[in-house]
């Protein structure tokens, strides 16, 4: 059942919606952006990215914005990865797992991720890549001359 304290993370409030979960890999629960793999049921990327976004964290959005696309190895594989930027989320339901996922959903400030980068908080190049590239889309990359 629906949480009666529906969130919506709004752009105006600059939160995040991450997840953590246990990856065998590395052997240790880690801090992601919602993601995961076009499935044949899916006419696009966007429809991937829409479903996987309502099934791992229960929100949705009607603006979704492809920020870019990347070559995860382009030296032996040829798969690609389609990063999204969904702005003004709303929590609309429950979690939908798979019978092995784990997840905790989680609300972070903009601002906290990217003072937290460096210490480690998110480990997944791509999910680090696809930061970046929704930072550029919003505006909030500055560099020094």
């Amino acid at each position: 059942m629906l949480d009666p304290k529906i969130r919506k993370a709004k752009e105006s409030n600059e939160e995040i919606v991450l997840i953590k979960q246990y990856r065998h890999g590395l052997q240790k629960i880690v801090l992601e952006l919602p993601s995961g793999a076009v499935e044949v049921e899916d006419s696009s990327p966007i429809a991937a990215t829409k479903r996987e976004l309502l099934e791992e964290t229960g929100y949705t959005s009607d603006n979704f914005l492809e920020t870019g696309i990347l070559s995860p190895n382009p030296a032996n594989h040829n798969n690609l990865t389609h990063c999204f930027l969904a702005t003004d989320v709303e929590k609309i339901a429950d979690l939908n797992l798979d019978d092995t996922e784990q997840i905790n959903v989680l609300l972070l400030l903009l601002e906290k991720i990217i003072e937290e980068i460096e210490s480690g908080i998110l480990l997944q190049t791509l999910h680090i890549s696809s930061l970046f590239l929704a930072l550029k889309k919003l505006g909030k990359l500055k560099f020094n001359q």
